[in-house]
């Protein structure tokens, strides 16, 4: 979903938003896997403390759109999410964190701790999969509504190089043909969720104006495809397993260096 206004973390107003979180000790550019409770559950959310002087390109409900932002949140929700303000309910999550400033905020029902993570190049693609409510985009024209199950598809990818402003949407269309390209390599007939978004981290353009190109077989865009094929390639296969979420490897995190992926238990 597109944001519709609101790009800063707001005071919280704790709507069952207590944090009781522990950093990880993750690489800054892979973010930091925090926990929570809310409403009697036990919740994960992911958070990119970006800093000063980088701008994001993204589809995420709050801070959505192009401009500098100093922090990316992934936040798990419960499935059959009954809030009606996702926007408010990021920045209450985000404020408890500390976070300040424009930011960008993402939500999901998937488990965020079972993310998945890619390196190519410098570049760095985070992605949390859930894969319950998958389909085709140019999907029929019906009334029939899938019943709820918890989905949506996160990328978040963070460059060390500045992108000029076409070059940055340029990278979120890359990052969702790589997402498609996994998800059928993965054995899955689908392109994706109803609700997927993509995060594009780069540092703010100098007078040069940035890389100027970042389609697939541009130097920076060819990296991203691979870093986000390989995240949402190892994200995906639990949900093409047939032997379900009790199989050997179920709730393993893996991080993919170089296209090559080694697993941990999470």
């Amino acid at each position: 979903m597109a944001a519709a206004g609101r790009t800063t973390a707001d005071p919280p107003n704790h709507q069952g938003c207590a944090i009781s979180s522990v950093r990880l000790g993750l690489p800054a550019q892979r973010g930091e896997l925090r926990d929570r409770r809310e409403d009697g559950q036990h919740l994960h959310h992911l958070v990119w403390r970006l800093g000063p002087d980088v701008r994001v390109c993204s589809s995420a409900v709050l801070g959505g759109g192009i401009g500098p932002r100093a922090w990316i949140l992934n936040a798990q929700v419960p499935g059959g999410y009954p809030r009606l303000d996702p926007d408010r309910h990021l920045a209450e999550i985000a404020a408890s964190e500390g976070l300040t400033g424009p930011g960008a905020g993402l939500m999901t029902a998937a488990d965020v701790a079972a993310y998945t993570t890619a390196r190519d190049g410098g570049v760095t693609a985070t992605v949390t999969a859930g894969l319950g409510v998958r389909g085709w985009a140019a999907a029929p024209d019906d009334d029939r509504a899938p019943s709820f199950r918890p989905g949506t598809v996160n990328i978040v990818v963070t460059l060390p190089v500045a992108l000029s402003d076409a070059a940055l949407v340029n990278a979120v269309a890359t990052a969702t043909e790589a997402k498609v390209q996994a998800l059928l390599d993965a054995g899955l007939d689908c392109s994706g969720t109803p609700t997927d978004a993509v995060c594009v981290a780069a540092p703010e353009p100098g007078p040069d104006g940035g890389e100027p190109f970042a389609g697939p077989r541009s130097a920076w865009g060819a990296r991203i495809a691979r870093a986000v094929h390989s995240a949402v390639l190892a994200g995906a296969r639990p949900a093409a397993d047939p032997v379900g979420p009790s199989s050997p490897g179920a709730g393993v995190r893996a991080t993919v260096t170089g296209c090559r992926t080694t697993a941990s238990d999470s």
